[in-house]
């Protein structure tokens, strides 16, 4: 995956197949970065791995203190860290806290910040900072169609199906295919038994694989789905079978 960096006006943004992320060097409260992000973009930056802080990174240039990202911590009788994507769930192994923190030093310390050097920390919500945003390259499309169908329905309105290049792009779209209709989704991953190779349609080539077990088995007609429940592997299915897809924009 490639990626690039640009300087555009009053942000920086990197871009990669499935998200961008942003900078914004306006300072704000936590909720009010967290209502420009939902605005503008898709919500604030949510960090699930080591991966991500290493590509925010690229994007920090602009800046040498801390930066807002989509961190809070409830204050509703459930006290517990949650990522402003809901559906994200917070794992706290996958977390990257500075020594000693979080350490809620003034009592009201309920809102995720980021240093350059990538640690986490927290602070008070009504705080004024800089912060980070994201914008989410995906869309699931809650139609039933036969893979070719889906393949021409994104090229026509999208960009192209999705392809899964790494884990980070596979944790991206299990996130859109657990709001599927259908127990699976179609990706843009196709067999061609002339050739006897699966091939993504854009043309990148398959190295990263999440194959369920005894998949997949080379016949012709065969392209590339998504489980939507439980592991979120990827099935061998009849193209003329019909089911919700995910587009890349």
């Amino acid at each position: 995956m490639k990626y690039s960096l640009f300087i555009l006006f009053m942000f920086t943004f990197m871009v990669s197949q499935l998200y961008e992320f942003h900078y914004i060097n306006e300072a704000k409260n936590w909720t009010e970065a967290q209502q420009y992000c939902r605005e503008k973009h898709t919500d604030l930056v949510t960090v699930t791995n080591m991966k991500d802080m290493k590509r925010l990174i690229n994007i920090s240039a602009g800046y040498q203190s801390e930066a807002w990202i989509g961190l809070y911590y409830q204050t509703d009788g459930t006290r517990k860290w949650h990522w402003s994507q809901s559906e994200v769930k917070f794992n706290e192994s996958e977390t990257n806290w500075n020594t000693n923190e979080p350490n809620d030093a003034t009592g009201v310390q309920n809102c995720g910040i980021i240093w350059k050097n990538l640690k986490w920390g927290d602070l008070s919500c009504n705080d004024h900072r800089y912060f980070l945003c994201y914008d989410d390259e995906l869309i699931l499309i809650k139609e039933n169609k036969t893979w070719e169908d889906a393949l021409y329905y994104c090229r026509d309105h999208h960009h192209d199906l999705v392809t899964i290049t790494n884990m980070e792009d596979q944790i991206s779209v299990q996130q859109e295919a657990q709001f599927a209709s259908t127990d699976h989704v179609w990706m843009g991953l196709h067999y061609a038994w002339s050739l006897d190779l699966w091939f993504w349609v854009s043309d990148e080539v398959v190295r990263y694989k999440n194959w369920a077990s005894n998949e997949p088995m080379d016949d012709c007609d065969m392209s590339g789905a998504m489980e939507t429940g439980g592991k979120h592997k990827w099935r061998k299915k009849r193209d003329s079978e019909k089911f919700n897809f995910i587009c890349s924009k």
